[in-house]
């Protein structure tokens, strides 16, 4: 591997551990070629955090797949990029992958697909010790158990024998972690490391690739579209679009005074804490909750699941949703909020009837849902729609957009003409901000933030009186993020309709909505208007929540990340007794373990499940 040069003082010189060059990526596709990159020039220290931000599509990721001889086969990269000194564009493949495997780690954003399923985590981290570090088996087991504790794995003995699909996204992201730091690498690029996990956990690895940077002195790369991401880990940042760097400087002077018309953009979008709710969020003065009818009733909504047993062995039953009560009004949005697995999805499809609950009843406009025959259901279904997570996924491959948005009609107003279904279908395409020429085009075809559109215009078309969401932004970059909260706060302001907003993005749910329910573990923990629960939350895992949500403030961020709490929820199929938040809760006293919390109900409009909210404090400095 490569030496660091050094200075005539016995120091690291001032070259970079990797220098990027006029570096250009291209790919030949069958329309002709694609630039996914153009002449990028950057550099990294030994020991400081780059940065590296931009919406999806911008090249980020492909720039440093480059560096790692990664590209897709149709791929080709043209410049230089230098690891201490030595040209990696040019190396033989032999060459690279020592480099590749004893200098430089890569975290990828999905560990998922990234983990041999058939391995044990220890095995895999233990071979690639083996293979860098020359050492025998007996060794490369202690060497990847010490790695298991270092990068935080609770239990680590136990987790050496588990295979990936056995560990929650955060154990993964941490395994991950661990093989990449196998064989001590002087740079560590992670690509998007905490997309796909929930804020609380995002905190954790954030936290944990911030100590190990400065713990080992080694560079690193942080490949992320979440700003708050580069607040609290990066000491520079490099912002891309379409392929460029449009700006470079220190996190701070980027972030507080950024230059670039396009950067600006960037930090303005980006959801804060502190931005208030959304004029399409706010209610009309004197239409309090308590003044509205009541739309949508859940009494008591609980649903279970039976998992598990395969031929022979036992079955377990999964309490996804426990005893929910809710009211949505007429006009208002509500946002569900917590970590994956608290039930989330599963209240929502409840409420729909696409999920029949186990116990409890869901009441629209007076009417129970679960008493009515299949067809009453059906026709019900034009004033209940649901926009889905996955954008692509959600939409059918084999349709035009046109066909895509104008199915609704079919199914619900029979006696519409073709022409008239095109017409409607033309005006709320040009509604949700899609071109008139993209509907002849197929999913594929589109962009994520256009396939949500899409989704959208679908629901939309039927000018329901209920929209859910169902996570519908998560899949998206931030600037995409912001345009789709917009429209669906435009949308719902103008056709008055209900709005069940489902996400953990919690920025975005005080943006839009004007009460929100926090959900842990499938039970009810806190549902408050959102002024207050943002400004004085009652329940320490609503405390929790904002606390880990990431600000895109470099003087701020930090001191957050320093203060992550660790731990993950408990697996649904064994849940704590009493209250089920109790084994993560920093104020737990022996009633919680003895007895669930009750549904207290407040002034103003507040309900809290805590027996010890009384004695916390009422503001909390960490929020």
């Amino acid at each position: 591997m490569p030496s660091i040069p050094a200075s005539a003082e016995g120091a690291p010189a001032a070259a970079a551990v990797l220098s990027l060059s006029g570096l250009t990526v291209t790919f030949d596709t069958p329309r002709g070629s694609n630039t996914a990159a153009r002449e990028v020039t950057l550099a990294v220290e030994r020991g400081e955090c780059l940065g590296v931000v931009g919406e999806s599509g911008a090249g980020k990721s492909q720039v440093f797949l480059a560096v790692m001889g990664l590209l897709a086969a149709n791929g080709r990269a043209q410049g230089s990029a230098r690891f201490l000194g030595t040209e990696l564009l040019r190396l033989a493949p032999a060459a690279l992958d020592r480099v590749r495997g004893a200098g430089i780690g890569m975290v990828f954003q999905d560990p998922m697909t990234s983990l041999t399923p058939h391995l044990a985590v220890g095995e895999q981290i233990a071979e690639v010790i083996r293979r860098h570090r020359g050492v025998a088996r007996a060794e490369a087991r202690t060497a990847a158990l010490a790695l298991l504790r270092r990068v935080q794995v609770s239990d680590p003995e136990r987790r050496m024998r588990q295979y990936p699909h056995e560990l929650s996204g955060g154990m993964r992201q941490r395994v991950m972690i661990a093989i990449a730091l196998s064989s001590e690498p002087q740079l560590l690029i992670a690509d998007e490391p905490t997309t796909s996990l929930d804020v609380t956990i995002q905190a954790q690895i954030l936290a944990l690739l911030a100590e190990l940077k400065r713990e080992r002195g080694m560079a690193m790369v942080l490949i992320t579209h979440d700003l708050g991401a580069v607040a609290g880990v990066a000491d520079r940042v490099a912002v891309m679009r379409e392929g460029r760097i449009v700006e470079t400087g220190p996190v701070a002077a980027v972030l507080k005074a950024p230059r670039d018309p396009y950067t600006r953009t960037l930090v303005r979008d980006a959801p804060r804490l502190d931005a208030g709710t959304d004029a399409a969020g706010a209610q009309a003065p004197g239409t309090s909750p308590a003044r509205r009818a009541a739309a949508l009733t859940l009494t008591g909504v609980s649903v279970r699941f039976d998992v598990g047993g395969g031929w022979l062995g036992p079955r377990a039953q999964l309490s996804a949703v426990s005893a929910v009560s809710l009211e949505l009004y007429a006009g208002e949005s509500l946002g569900v909020v917590g970590e994956s697995g608290c039930g989330k999805s599963t209240l929502v499809r409840a409420a729909l009837q696409l999920l029949r609950p186990d116990a409890g009843r869901v009441v629209w406009m007076g009417e129970a849902l679960g008493d009515l025959p299949n067809s009453a259901l059906r026709a019900l279904r034009r004033d209940l729609q649901i926009i889905f997570q996955d954008p692509l996924g959600s939409l059918d491959p084999r349709m035009t957009v046109a066909q895509i948005v104008a199915e609704p009609l079919r199914v619900h107003a029979r006696d519409l003409d073709a022409s008239a279904r095109a017409a409607e279908t033309a005006a709320v395409l040009r509604r949700v901000g899609l071109a008139p020429e993209l509907a002849s085009r197929y999913p594929h075809e589109l962009s994520g933030g256009q396939c949500q559109r899409v989704g959208i215009a679908r629901a939309m078309i039927l000018k329901p009186r209920l929209l859910i969401c169902d996570e519908p932004v998560s899949a998206l970059d931030i600037p995409t993020q912001q345009q789709i909260v917009t429209l669906l706060g435009a949308l719902k302001r103008e056709s008055g309709m209900c709005l069940l907003f489902v996400s953990h993005n919690l920025a975005l749910v005080r943006r839009l909505c004007e009460r929100v329910l926090v959900l842990y573990l499938g039970r009810m923990m806190e549902l408050a208007p959102s002024q207050d629960l943002y400004t004085r939350p009652l329940h320490p895992y609503t405390r929790e929540l904002l606390t880990a949500v990431p600000v895109p403030d470099p003087d701020i961020q930090p001191a957050r990340l320093a203060r992550a709490r660790a731990g993950e929820p408990p697996s649904p199929l064994s849940p704590p007794s009493g209250c089920v938040y109790r084994t993560r809760c920093p104020h737990a006293a022996p009633v919680c373990e003895e007895r669930i919390p009750a549904w207290e109900e407040l002034p103003d409009a507040r309900r809290v499940a805590c027996h010890r909210w009384r004695d916390l404090p009422q503001s909390d400095p960490d929020v």
